[in-house]
């Protein structure tokens, strides 16, 4: 006998199931499309970092005794050449770097790897300022000796194992520029540096004169005496007066619109060819 279904179990049934089937995505609205997803935008590319050339090897040649840049091209003209020697104050060594990152201003550094202590830290900072030809490291011996004192043999281990431990730490050879402790040499010294590679004996003709410790309006006086069109100014990483003093002689270099070139700037050589 067939099985009578209760009237009202079944319009519960039937409710339960519209219930059901009203809780799917409601219907797309007649002439609408759904909105396209954003496009993402592409990822910017990176500028790529400058890469060091290879190490060129030694250029013989006659040496010539450098002092001051070459004569202006013009009115314009205004190149100025900063070099620091030493570097027996680490955290002097630290300021001229950060320095030298924050401010783009171009400088040559003429270390002694006796000091290796203060520039081998920064040497992560220094290699791509190198490479892209802000900063410039030319030979400044690596113990500093007075080469009138030592013989030939002597004086070729000062140069050539200044120049390697240069090229291991920073990348870069120091050719073709020497730079003598003291500022003390001789036609002799000059042939032997000559025979060589260091075709360049760099003297200078202004100075911060702060080998010794200075005070700052010391400092700042000489600054004002030798910051010119055509200079080589000589400062040392020795002591640290010169730290509380960048903002000024930026300030002053701005002044006189002068343009702080490395030795290669003003010279017109290259480390890709020493």
């Amino acid at each position: 006998m067939p099985r009578t279904v209760d009237r009202r179990s079944l319009l519960l049934a039937l409710g339960a199931a519209a219930v059901l089937a009203g809780c799917g995505a409601p219907p797309e609205p007649a002439g609408e499309t759904p909105a396209p997803s954003p496009t993402p935008e592409p990822a910017p590319t990176a500028t790529p970092a400058p890469t060091l050339p290879p190490v060129p090897g030694p250029r013989p040649g006659p040496n010539q005794v450098i002092s001051h840049g070459p004569a202006p091209s013009g009115p314009a003209d205004r190149r100025i050449a900063l070099t620091v020697d030493d570097g027996t104050a680490p955290d002097v060594v630290a300021g001229y770097v950060a320095f030298a990152e924050r401010s783009g201003v171009h400088l040559t550094f003429s270390p002694n790897g006796s000091y290796n202590r203060a520039w081998a830290p920064h040497a992560p900072v220094l290699r791509p300022l190198v490479a892209a030809g802000q900063v410039q490291i030319i030979n400044h011996t690596f113990t500093h000796r007075d080469l009138r004192k030592i013989g030939d043999k002597d004086r070729r281990d000062e140069l050539e194992r200044n120049d390697e431990w240069v090229v291991r730490t920073f990348g870069a050879t120091t050719r073709p520029y020497y730079r003598p402790p003291f500022g003390f040499h001789t036609p002799e010294i000059d042939g032997l540096a000559g025979e060589l590679g260091y075709t360049r004996t760099v003297l200078w003709d202004g100075s911060f004169s702060d080998s010794q410790t200075i005070t700052p309006e010391f400092l700042m006086e000489q600054a004002r005496k030798y910051l010119q069109p055509g200079v080589i100014n000589l400062g040392h990483a020795n002591h640290p007066t010169i730290l509380g003093l960048f903002d000024q002689l930026t300030d002053l270099i701005r002044e006189r619109t002068l343009t702080p070139v490395t030795l290669d700037e003003m010279f017109g050589t290259s480390r890709a060819t020493g």
